[in-house]
């Protein structure tokens, strides 16, 4: 199951995000946004690091504030990964951050004021090299455009979104991405398919106040799935009602399925059902738990029984079939040891582990002589 991802990548300008570049190819970030009291300096500092520890490319700040653009500062000072601050109506926050070392500003043009203010903001962006992620969303049109379209609408989006970008093209200002953003699956995908092929700039997807943990994660992997499939986007959000972390979570796991970026053990497991030879559910559970840690790409499976066990098995990294009295397991694809079910999660843990640690070497060895 190592084969590449048959996807081919919408063509994009690139930015700089800190040290993260998105578009021109590279590879998809993900992002998260802190849901603490910013002004709470520990608190959304504590919140910062569960992301990164996630897998958080890039980190997303509510600054509704002066008192949270000065917590910013002091945030910015402990943590190392880029940091985008999300101002809405008052474009004097976005200077102010720009001062203190902001990565990215997220603006909502419809609402941040007149042109002056904008401009007030692209200059300063400019001036410190700041990128800007320009966010259209459905709950926040232009006036004119809810009494023109009636409801919001994907064509609603995409105008509003080429108002903005045309006024950025005359003040030359380019280091900017884009997110058109709605709750409705339909409406968002259209949407952003008609913006990707008008345009070069790189896309930030996200389906907006998507919903709790569970229907929230199903409707963002369909409709970012759909996005993904075509090639287009180049950082994504996943928006859950829910710890910041999970955003995270889901996003790599879209990635990952999609073989668009790998990260941590990719787990091919059965449903379980009357044959198996060992408690899967709970197995799996267990793995899950305790392997959260491992960053480094690979495939386990599973597997319950014998009927697709030693198929499976033989193409990932590691694989369990259940047999009996012992359980078969597969290292590289050849049958390698058996395990008692008493022992069964220690025993595959103590060989994942291994087997990550050998992976890790390996990179290691050819990054060194690249």
């Amino acid at each position: 199951m190592h084969f590449e991802s048959p996807i081919k990548r919408r063509q994009s300008r690139q930015i700089m995000v800190g040290n993260v570049p998105v578009g021109g190819g590279a590879p998809i970030s993900v992002q998260s946004m802190t849901n603490t009291e910013t002004c709470d300096v520990d608190a959304t500092v504590a919140q910062i690091r569960s992301i990164v520890d996630a897998g958080g490319d890039i980190v997303r700040v509510s600054i509704p504030s002066m008192d949270a653009a000065e917590a910013f500062k002091e945030i910015r000072k402990q943590v190392s990964v880029p940091l985008v601050a999300d101002i809405h109506f008052d474009y004097k926050i976005a200077l102010k951050v720009a001062e203190y070392g902001v990565d990215c500003l997220r603006i909502n043009p419809g609402n941040i004021g007149n042109k002056d203010r904008i401009r007030a903001v692209v200059d300063c962006a400019r001036d410190k090299n700041i990128p800007i992620r320009i966010g259209v969303n459905a709950g926040s049109l232009e006036k004119d455009l809810q009494k023109k379209y009636g409801e919001p609408t994907p064509d609603a989006l995409v105008e509003s979104a080429f108002r903005q970008l045309q006024y950025f093209d005359e003040l030359d200002f380019h280091e900017y991405k884009l997110s058109l953003k709605a709750s409705d699956v339909f409406m968002t995908v259209e949407a952003y398919r008609k913006i990707a092929s008008q345009i070069d700039n790189p896309l930030h997807l996200g389906i907006t106040e998507a919903g709790g943990l569970r229907s929230g994660t199903v409707k963002s992997s369909i409709g970012l799935g759909l996005l993904l499939m075509d090639g287009i986007g180049d950082t994504l959000r996943v928006s859950l009602a829910a710890d910041p972390a999970q955003e995270v979570k889901v996003g790599w796991d879209m990635l990952r399925s999609l073989k668009l970026r790998n990260r941590g053990i990719n787990f091919i497991a059965c449903p379980s059902c009357s044959r198996q030879n060992f408690d899967v559910i709970k197995t799996m559970n267990q793995l899950e738990e305790r392997l959260e840690d491992i960053v480094v790409p690979m495939d386990v499976a599973v597997i319950g029984c014998v009927v697709n066990g030693p198929g499976e098995a033989k193409e990932a990294d590691i694989g369990l079939a259940g047999g009996s009295p012992n359980n078969l397991v597969y290292l590289d694809g050849k049958p390698n040891s058996k395990f008692k079910n008493e022992t069964l999660v220690d025993d595959l843990e103590k060989m994942i582990r291994q087997k990550a640690e050998t992976k890790e070497r390996e990179m290691a060895n050819i990054i060194a002589k690249i």
